[in-house]
């Protein structure tokens, strides 16, 4: 029963649902409807496909996600960054607006919640861990720029393309004498409108005499105000006529059953991007849901999570969706609103559900201008800058990375930009432990504590060089630690003994075994004894296994103080050699 509970976390937090639970979660699920259904709509235009797919791609998912997902707050569904991908990957394989492009995004969500699921099963969650924050902060940033500006040919109405930066501009700027200024300007004062609500609106309201939680409500109703306003504006002035580009219909109806494609071409040329938005999406998600659970001392079990977001992703591929995640902004509502279990998701759905059914002919006159002031005003709160100074200041090598991340990502569009994250990730992730930290210690005089040479006054024996290893040996910097020994121990030194400590070390791998053996035998042809001192359990427990051990031409102590007063020469024999 546990292990159908770790699997089926529904059954561990549906088992204390009482009356309150209920309360807080369906005021959570209510402020993020209404916050949900305007974001879902300007998501799916975003990703090139219908306004409905986003409300379909909000439903089937979050109640999967409900029913396998750990964290209490997460709100899965579109998301911008994944939008943006889907549509740089999807636009690769169909022309947007044919059915062919549907059914690619169909296949990519498939693709993705089939990998999430992968992963999760064989518990291969840590493999997001090699995709540093720093190259993922840059990449968002970029796409936020990006997404922003493809966002601008709508509040101008002009027809302007592109996946990178300059292409974008460069449309946009050969397009600009075709601006319709009755589209300007609702896409404009749609803007400014939801950019003053963000910061202004509550504050107001609060001087007003409302209530915190009412102010923060209807704060969070700003897209819905602006919809309304825009809405009945191109519906009462005919404006729709005057060039202004409209949502048009929206089916009114139930979630459509429907099947992605299995054909291998297409299989094959959306596996790479399947995996790309798989990772970006979850990094994202397991950062959100597990920075709110701590907050209230609860645990996301990064593994399950995978699954629940696999399997949200499986039911957007079936219920005319496409890929999905968990979204930071209204995660973010959906916690301070109070949502307590993943009901409240569930709920959300339901709420979803009722729009679909029943009130998508009101979005009939729905200006895209104002979807797009929605998504810029979103999108640029992912935009962070500072990142870089933040960066330069603290790692260069970071800072290198962040920077490339958003130059390639700006300069050669998404796809290049999150390939080259991962990429820059790993790199940067072999570069920092090919040179691991190696340092020189000495004796802090009156202790029995060892301390580094260069930033402690310690007592040094010529004869006698201990190196402290703080990274585990494996084979990508084994051969960092030989050189290192070889340069210091050279011919007639005064060196006769050389300790290895270990008390940093986790892990040995065969090649750092090699490399130790080669350390040994050429100090001991040069009359230079070899010792380790502070082994962990399990290194030396897989040390025993080898030869290395028995060939050691000198000891393994317990402590670095025992293989100090081993092996360094008394003070009276110091001050005589001197």
């Amino acid at each position: 029963m546990k292990a159908l509970r770790r699997h089926l976390p529904v059954l561990d937090w549906g088992r204390s649902y009482d009356r309150r639970t209920l309360s807080s979660d369906l005021i959570a699920a209510v402020i993020v409807t209404i916050m949900l259904i305007p974001q879902s709509l300007a998501y799916a235009l975003l990703a090139g496909l219908p306004a409905q797919a986003g409300i379909y791609a909000s439903i089937a998912p979050i109640i999967l996600y409900a029913i396998f997902g750990t964290s209490r707050a997460l709100a899965v569904g579109p998301v911008a960054v994944v939008s943006l991908m889907t549509a740089a990957a999807v636009g690769q394989v169909a022309q947007q607006g044919t059915a062919g492009y549907a059914v690619a995004a169909l296949t990519l969500a498939m693709l993705s919640g089939g990998f999430l699921v992968a992963l999760g099963v064989f518990r291969l969650g840590f493999l997001a861990n090699f995709l540093s924050h720093p190259v993922i902060a840059g990449f968002i940033t970029a796409s936020g720029i990006l997404i922003a500006t493809s966002q601008l040919k709508h509040v101008l109405g002009v027809p302007a393309g592109g996946h990178s930066l300059p292409e974008m501009v460069g449309a946009l700027i050969g397009n600009l004498g075709q601006t319709n200024p009755v589209t300007l300007v609702i896409g404009a004062a749609a803007t400014a409108f939801l950019f003053w609500v963000r910061r202004g609106l509550k504050p107001l309201l609060r001087r007003a005499g409302l209530s915190a939680f009412l102010a923060d409500v209807l704060t969070k109703s700003g897209p819905v105000a602006a919809v309304v306003v825009t809405t009945a504006a191109v519906w009462g002035l005919g404006l729709d006529r005057h060039g202004v580009a409209i949502v048009g219909d929206v089916p009114q109806g139930l979630p459509p059953l429907t099947l992605p494609s299995f054909a291998p071409d297409l299989l094959g040329a959306l596996l790479l991007p399947a995996i790309l938005i798989s990772i970006i999406g979850f990094v994202e998600s397991i950062s959100v849901a597990q920075t709110l659970a701590a907050r209230r001392r609860q645990r996301v079990d990064p593994d399950q999570e995978l699954i629940g977001l696999g399997a949200a992703n499986l039911g957007a591929a079936f219920t005319g969706g496409y890929p999905v995640t968990g979204g930071f902004a209204r995660s973010v509502v959906n916690f301070d609103a109070g949502a307590e279990t993943p009901a409240a998701g569930a709920f959300t759905a339901l709420g979803l559900l009722f729009a679909s059914l029943f009130l998508t002919p009101l979005v009939h006159y729905l200006p895209k201008a104002t979807l797009a002031a929605t998504i810029i005003v979103a999108v640029l709160s992912l935009v962070d800058l500072s990142i870089l100074r933040r960066t330069w200041a603290y790692s260069r090598a970071d800072f290198a990375a962040v920077a490339a991340t958003i130059l390639l990502t700006l300069l050669m569009g998404v796809e290049t930009g999150v390939a080259s994250g991962v990429a820059i990730s790993i790199l940067l992730h072999l570069y920092k432990t090919s040179r691991p930290h190696v340092a020189e210690v000495g004796l802090v005089p009156g202790t029995q504590h060892f301390r580094n040479v260069l930033r402690h006054r310690v007592l040094t024996d010529p004869t006698l060089l201990t190196l402290r290893v703080d990274e585990s040996l494996y084979f990508v910097n084994a051969r960092f630690l030989e050189d290192l020994v070889q340069e210091r121990v050279t011919e007639g030194c005064a060196i006769r003994n050389v300790v290895l400590m270990f008390s940093a070390v986790n892990e040995v791998d065969f090649s750092a075994l090699e490399s130790l053996e080669a350390i040994n035998h050429r100090l001991k042809d040069m009359g230079v004894g070899l010792h380790l001192s502070e082994v962990k359990g399990p290194v030396m427990d897989r040390l025993k296994t080898t030869r290395f051990l028995s060939e050691l031409n000198g000891r393994v102590f317990l402590s670095q103080y025992d293989a100090w007063c081993a092996l360094a020469r008394r003070p009276e024999e110091r001050a005589a050699a001197e």
